[in-house]
């Protein structure tokens, strides 16, 4: 189906979404955020697709929430205070659906990132399995710049994925940080000299991932995120729950036989 302010293409059972709204830095409008929801699950059942790359179309990766629809969101005509803290807190948990879409997606997603990442589009990359860079990008959690507390995921998911300290200096400082800094800190995976460079490895990497076993990446997926948030013994006792429903596949004996074989895999 076609979408105002995405594209996405599917080949070779790669997806890449890309943000196409250049002309205001990608900045996320209400549609915007109504269309990454469908999007990412839309993916989650596609069966054609094993791996997302996510990116954005011109000199931005994204400017995080659209000026607009962020203007709309404080204002209200209702009257009663509660029943306005009510709407509102509905409106955060709207805004925050398309970003946890992502992190819930059954197939991985990787972020590649150039230009300005911002404001929520730190969200959405730290809800993201890998991330890529150009050495020119810059990640800022602008909210703080804007009297606000960053609501969409940034404060929750930043600090697991680079240290604590690191996440709290970004977040009251509201600094930028480079591209090469994201990469020694742990936020990206990697910095590249420029994009096409970065989109040509991200692909690389995309191609390596749809090869395997799609039951076994999906699984592995939904693993790391339990055990993100959950004790060892938690994620041990779920991991055994895990490999006695989803072990004896297909694809395990298609493994198995390809390497017997010698040859490679083909998974349905």
């Amino acid at each position: 189906m076609p979408f105002e302010t995405f594209s996405l293409t599917i080949e070779n059972y790669v997806a890449q979404v890309v943000f196409n709204r250049p002309e205001r830095a990608n900045a996320l409008n209400q549609t915007a955020w109504q269309e990454m929801k469908a999007i990412f699950e839309e993916l989650d059942e596609n069966e054609d697709v094993r791996i997302i790359i996510l990116r954005g179309n011109g000199r931005h990766f994204c400017a995080g929430i659209d000026l607009e629809l962020l203007m709309q969101v404080a204002q209200s005509a209702q009257k009663c205070e509660g029943r306005k803290r009510e709407k509102l807190r509905r409106q955060v948990l709207d805004l925050q659906a398309p970003i946890n879409a992502i992190e819930q997606c059954s197939k991985p997603v990787v972020a590649a990132i150039h230009g300005g990442c911002i404001g929520g589009g730190v969200d959405i990359v730290s809800a993201c399995d890998m991330r890529y860079c150009t050495h020119d990008a810059f990640f800022t959690i602008k909210e703080i710049d804007m009297g606000m507390v960053a609501d969409l995921g940034t404060l929750q998911r930043l600090p697991k994925i680079i240290p604590p300290g690191i996440a709290r200096e970004m977040a009251y400082t509201g600094r930028n940080v480079s591209g090469q800094e994201a990469e020694r800190i742990g936020l990206t995976n990697r910095s590249f000299v420029d994009v096409d460079t970065m989109l040509a490895e991200v692909m690389k990497i995309a191609q390596v991932i749809a090869t395997k076993s799609p039951l076994s990446i999906r699984g592995t997926k939904a693993i790391l995120n339990h055990s993100r948030d959950h004790s060892v013994a938690d994620g041990l006792e779920y991991m055994a729950t895990w490999n006695a429903a989803m072990l004896l596949s297909d694809d395990l004996t298609e493994a198995f036989q390809a390497k017997m074989q010698k040859r490679d895999a083909v998974f349905r």
